[in-house]
């Protein structure tokens, strides 16, 4: 009867584990159609569309892709440095390059101008602009972070599919909203200051250095000290290089908005 139990037990997590990969895959795919549609779209219109954006974009969704769906995703829930391996891709790296991929402006372009129309004046609403603050970007980023890795929550997503999805969906959206908050390649409407995005991405940097340090001297409930230190350990040196390219991006753009006008439109200047 036990080993009967155990049975049943392993195949009900096997096919929770299927169905959960298969519900947060979904999604990366329909983006990554509607953006090849798009892209197809712009082109028959003779809008050209640069190709290392749509490399981005496939380089994004790929990450995001096998940090829930497949072996990665598979052993993310039982090992805490392949967990965190998963949380750097889907969380920090796929949000980066699919924000570097531009998706809004190429939706635009392929949309009829009455459509572009409607979706810039969703832009511009101001719950979106509240999202976009890079002040809450990182609460719902960095802030999340703290709630999953202190606190049960952690645990009790390996107990509960709605939550595992859950939790899932919130690390790329928040870490999307941050990203998009502090480097605009986008339009948009409600732009902040490139000090005060300097700040708020300072502050940001030292809560996700202290929570990485945290993790690695106070493991989580139930992760072992050995995965808990090497999870902390990827979670300090991969995000500071994937926090490095978005520094980068932010003072490129901050000395591009310093150098004339009159400089920047020189043909040596465009073609770089």
């Amino acid at each position: 009867m036990n080993h009967q139990h155990t049975e049943q037990t392993s195949t009900m997590v096997e096919v929770n584990g299927l169905f959960s990969q298969t519900l947060l895959g979904i999604p990366f795919v329909v983006a990554l159609i509607l953006y090849i549609i798009a892209f197809v779209v712009s082109r028959q219109r003779g809008r050209e569309w640069p190709v290392y954006r749509s490399v981005f974009m496939l380089l994004g969704v790929f990450l995001a892709l096998i940090s829930v769906f497949g072996p990665l995703a598979v052993r993310a829930h039982m090992d805490f440095t392949y967990h965190m391996l998963g949380h750097l891709f889907l969380g920090m790296l796929a949000p980066l390059l699919i924000a570097l991929s531009a998706p809004m402006t190429l939706f635009l372009r392929a949309l009829s101008v009455k459509n572009a129309k409607r979706l810039t004046r969703i832009l511009r609403l101001k719950v979106t602009g509240f999202f976009t603050d890079p002040i809450v970007a990182s609460i719902l980023n960095i802030g999340g972070l703290w709630a999953l890795y202190r606190t049960d929550l952690y645990m009790a997503m390996h107990e509960s599919l709605l939550l595992h999805v859950f939790i899932h969906i919130h690390v790329f959206l928040a870490g999307y909203l941050f990203t998009i908050s502090l480097i605009y390649i986008d339009p948009v409407p409600h732009r902040r200051t490139f000090m005060y995005r300097t700040i708020v991405f300072i502050f940001a940097l030292a809560f996700h250095g202290i929570l990485s340090k945290q993790i690695y001297a106070y493991p989580p409930d139930g992760v072992p000290t050995s995965e808990a230190q090497s999870g902390g350990m990827l979670m300090y040196y991969g995000g500071d290089l994937i926090d490095a390219v978005i520094i980068v991006i932010l003072f490129y753009q901050w000395y591009q908005s310093k150098v004339p006008r009159s400089t920047a439109l020189q043909p040596s200047m465009v073609s770089s």
